[in-house]
């Protein structure tokens, strides 16, 4: 690698509470020759708020695989530059994934820049075991899918952690009512770090109950915290692991679809990979 190569940071920045952006995060923003950006007129404010005018690029879902060798050439020339998403640390459930893997492949100095995380910030205030989770994302948006990939995890004895849009949080949450049990113990983050921050604790039963009766606001930023199961907590119905792996292939790719089967003990990862491109491949 050239000895003028440049270097790709990672850097975290508030999921909220824009205090929460720290000095050295603050420095190298401003000091990096551009910052590649999830939604860069989103990411505009935050940086005019800290006097930072450091030129931006455009690096999200749609867009990531096109630009990603560009960019890597231009840090391989010298350029440092920096990652953001919209909130919170890059690449939890954000993009970025192509860009590091890339960069990092081609030998450059790939930096992490910590800070702000809603996975992490959730979890801290739940109150409940942290001495092995699990962050599972967004759920599968189809009903089908969801439930089977919930009932997949039902007896799973990590804490769980999910993201969650507000337009389908409530019967998300009904979902898990149904697939872990009204008695497992939750946790309700909303819009954490910001003005109206809430952190609901109780059964699935009881916050379901309190989004029916509208004590729980249905705006903002969702995190669901889920208490891992116990021993024998509950039956859990033989699904198939070809019917399994079907409903998963409805909202995951096959790779993904079969890491969490094996995770749950439907198999090998490889040996159901197989299967799952199999199944894919009938359409």
């Amino acid at each position: 690698m050239p000895d003028q190569a440049g270097t790709l940071y990672v850097v975290a920045t508030p999921i909220g509470n824009l205090e929460d952006l720290s000095p050295r995060a603050q420095r190298l923003l401003a000091e990096v020759n551009w910052i590649a950006a999830e939604d860069t007129r989103h990411s505009r404010r935050l940086l005019e708020h800290f006097g930072i005018s450091t030129p931006m690029t455009a690096l999200h879902d749609h867009n990531e695989r096109e630009v990603t060798a560009g960019l890597v050439e231009r840090i391989a020339g010298g350029d440092n530059a920096a990652l953001i998403s919209d909130a919170g640390t890059p690449l939890i459930s954000d993009p970025g994934y192509r860009l590091v893997g890339t960069a990092a492949q081609r030998g450059l100095a790939v930096v992490p820049v910590p800070g702000p995380s809603a996975l992490l910030a959730a979890l801290s205030v739940s109150g409940l075991a942290t001495d092995r989770f699990a962050f599972e994302g967004f759920p599968p948006r189809g009903r089908a899918a969801r439930d089977a990939w919930l009932q997949a995890l039902a007896d799973d004895m990590r804490t769980l952690v999910f993201y969650e849009s507000p337009h389908r949080v409530v019967e998300c949450l009904a979902a898990m009512r149904s697939a872990f049990g009204a008695g497992r113990e939750a946790v309700v983050a909303r819009e954490l770090t910001k003005r109206y921050e809430e952190i609901r604790r109780g059964s699935l039963g009881e916050l379901a109950d309190a989004f029916a009766r509208g004590d729980i606001r249905t705006q903002g930023e969702f995190v669901l915290v889920v208490a891992g199961a116990e021993i024998r907590e509950r039956e859990t119905p033989d699904l198939g692991v070809e019917r399994l792996l079907a409903e998963l292939l409805k909202e995951l790719p096959p790779r993904r679809a079969a890491a969490v089967a094996a995770r749950l003990g439907f198999g090998k990862a490889n040996e159901l990979y197989r299967l799952a491109t199999g199944l894919n491949g009938r359409g």
